[in-house]
């Protein structure tokens, strides 16, 4: 089983109207209700592709009964912690000028959005969070902790998470930023992705990383202390993917704020659990995020028609 961690998810709340009026009545014509979260999609791509996956994190209040609801109809399990706060909400309104898949604001569409603030969480809530942890580890084959902490987590949440599955002998794949990262880069995981900012390297695997992706605007690239890997698709899909955008889904936000990026995650964890070559890991992890939406949906004819596109190169160190 692959054990997913989200500790700040959101239902995000699709309002489609005519227009936006500022101090006057908005007439809504459709609402769309999504769970949203790093973590929840990798656990939704991973699902698509047949792996045996729980989403845990903190949940709580009616949002997060939503949340889980709206999981349960995906077919993805979930484990959550539940908390006394209620979970967050993003509301994002947009123009009836065509919503795009997965939520509001397709393209000809302006959107507005609403983001409110995570709920606090209390040490008493955090440690309910360790034990439910520590107890899936227990039949965990892969660990994947992705995104933002919410209020009341220390930045050390995702290394102390990170030591409790080296201790259970399961492998982690850590994607977050700041100090977040650096705290849980200290305790050895198997992969990390860092964000923009903290991509170096030389100075992940120094301290601890045991491989670092490093995405740019053309290829992924895979480093680990005996060589580096890098990948990219080729020819027309290239320039155009499966989605209609141009250049490669992770590059400036397409699908979405993180939609590719997290398939990418999703697509590394296999490789990481089964111990695959970096050549096939990285062929599988790109071709997933190109053939992605941004809600986690998969066009799994996109990526058959991908993968042998995808070209991956070696470099030793």
């Amino acid at each position: 089983m692959i054990v997913t961690v989200t500790l700040n998810p959101a239902l995000h709340v699709g309002y489609e109207t005519e227009r936006v009026r500022l101090g006057g009545t908005n007439r809504v014509s459709r609402v769309t209700y999504r769970a949203g979260g790093r973590g929840l999609a990798v656990a939704r791509v991973l699902h698509t592709f047949g792996h045996d996956v729980a989403a845990a994190g903190l949940a709580g209040g009616s949002s997060g009964e939503m949340i889980r609801a709206e999981l349960a109809r995906a077919g993805v399990a979930t484990q959550f912690t539940w908390i006394t706060g209620e979970s967050r909400r993003v509301v994002e309104v947009a123009g009836e000028g065509g919503p795009g898949e997965g939520g509001p604001g397709g393209q000809g569409s302006a959107v507005t959005t609403f983001c409110e603030p995570a709920p606090y969480i209390t040490t008493e809530e955090l440690g309910r969070l360790a034990a439910d942890y520590r107890s899936l580890m227990a039949e965990a084959t892969a660990a994947v902790l992705s995104g933002s902490l919410p209020a009341g987590l220390p930045a050390e949440t995702y290394g102390s998470l990170a030591t409790y599955a080296a201790e259970a002998g399961v492998p982690v794949v850590l994607d977050a930023g700041g100090s977040a990262l650096w705290h849980g880069v200290s305790r050895r995981p198997a992969l990390v992705i860092p964000g923009p900012d903290d991509a170096d390297p030389a100075a992940l695997i120094a301290a601890g990383a045991g491989a670092v992706a490093i995405l740019s605007d053309g290829r992924v690239t895979a480093v680990t202390a005996e060589g580096q890997w890098s990948a990219e698709l080729i020819g027309q899909h290239r320039a155009s993917g499966p989605h209609g955008a141009s250049g490669p889904p992770w590059a400036s936000g397409q699908h979405g704020a993180s939609g590719p990026r997290d398939a990418l995650a999703a697509g590394f964890v296999p490789g990481i659990a089964l111990s695959w070559s970096w050549p096939d890991t990285l062929a599988h992890a790109v071709a997933l995020a190109a053939s992605s939406g941004p809600a986690g949906e998969v066009d799994l004819e996109a990526y058959e028609r991908l993968l042998p596109d995808v070209i991956v190169t070696s470099q030793a160190t």
